[in-house]
């Protein structure tokens, strides 16, 4: 991929997720409401941020399959996790989990670490479990579960979509300096979270 289609998909990506805030006009009971707040939720919390942009460029980082297998397996196994939230059965640690998210797949794009791709997707399903459980768990009672959960994968894939984007640049080598510099940074915004600095 050239340059400019790399900087082209990073721009559509990007206006991508800017259409969707007008439609916080429209939050309310029922469907808007459910998918709306369920789309939000990732989007309005940093510790979720981090680790969803992260998953994208782990996954851009090391390149195919990973590409496009670590930013399927997250919302999945995100999904089953938000059942277990939904259905009140005890996970211990989600907080801890979800900081540690970032710190982890921050450190592994930071340090150019390689897995064999079962290691990184069981990692990645790893921590999609804590991110589900954490998005099932605040289900408001007044909105539809099902549009909810739409509205999380959604904004979910969004946030990889945008680190895939950025990790495209792993293509040239200042490119690649500066997505193992965002890894970087990811991981300290991790231990900001895990030690309650942010």
């Amino acid at each position: 991929m050239t340059l400019r289609a790399t900087i082209t998909l990073l721009a559509i990506t990007l206006a991508f997720l800017g259409t969707a805030f007008p439609v916080l006009a429209h939050a309310g009971d029922g469907y808007g409401g459910g998918f709306i707040t369920g789309f939000t939720h990732p989007i309005l919390g940093w510790d979720h941020v981090a680790a969803m942009v992260a998953v994208g460029l782990l996954g851009a980082f090391l390149g195919a399959p990973s590409i496009w297998i670590l930013p399927v397996v997250f919302p999945l196994v995100m999904a089953l996790g938000a059942v277990v939230g939904i259905l009140g059965i005890p996970v211990p640690a989600v907080e801890t989990g979800i900081a540690l998210s970032a710190v982890v797949l921050g450190l592994m794009i930071a340090f150019a670490l390689k897995p064999p791709i079962w290691v990184s997707a069981a990692i990645v399903g790893a921590f999609a479990v804590f991110h589900g459980y954490a998005h099932g768990t605040e289900l408001p009672a007044t909105v539809n579960a099902f549009a909810y959960a739409v509205g999380f994968v959604i904004a979910t894939g969004m946030l990889h979509l945008i680190g895939i984007a950025f990790g495209i640049l792993v293509k040239w080598p200042a490119g690649r300096v500066a997505v193992r510099g965002a890894g970087g940074l990811i991981s300290l915004a991790g231990v900001a979270f895990l030690t309650g600095m942010a």
